[in-house]
């Protein structure tokens, strides 16, 4: 069985925000990463399948960079140049395919232990992204409503 992880990036954004648009972006990297980790781990035994990989954070501590900028421009036309931080420059993620090893007979390079243990990080992970988002938007209530 072959499976391709395809991460649709969805038009609904939680916030306007480049914080939240990071951080929705990381919850459906998350889901994502969920899916490639258990194909992973349903094609251990099956010959010549390589392992995936879901790239994401990598990419974003590259695309972040060390100059992070507090002023950002709202872009009304597609001819404007962009100012500061934005959340549309976020990068996408990507599903790699580890070729370079074989830990079997068969050419299979799956480990069961390693991704069982990638599944159970990556549980974290999501639980975390889901708990500061909740935490944001009860801020975002509780400013809205002005009370605590």
């Amino acid at each position: 069985m072959i499976f391709i992880a395809k991460v649709v990036k969805r038009k609904v954004k939680l916030l306007n925000g480049a914080a939240f648009g990071r951080m929705e972006a990381a919850l459906y990297t998350a889901e994502a990463r969920q899916r490639v980790i258990s194909n992973n781990i349903a094609n251990a035994e099956t010959p010549h399948f390589k392992r995936s990989e879901m790239l994401f954070e990598e990419l974003l501590e590259q695309s972040m960079g060390d100059s992070v900028s507090s002023l950002a421009g709202k872009t009304t036309d597609a001819r404007h140049i962009p100012i500061g931080t934005n959340s549309s420059n976020l990068p996408a993620s990507q599903v790699i395919i580890d070729n370079s090893t074989s830990m079997n007979n068969n050419q299979n390079n799956v480990d069961v232990d390693r991704e069982m243990s990638l599944l159970a990080k990556n549980q974290l992970r999501y639980n975390f992204y889901i708990q500061q988002i909740n935490h944001d938007l009860k801020m975002l209530r509780t400013g809205i409503d002005g009370r605590a």
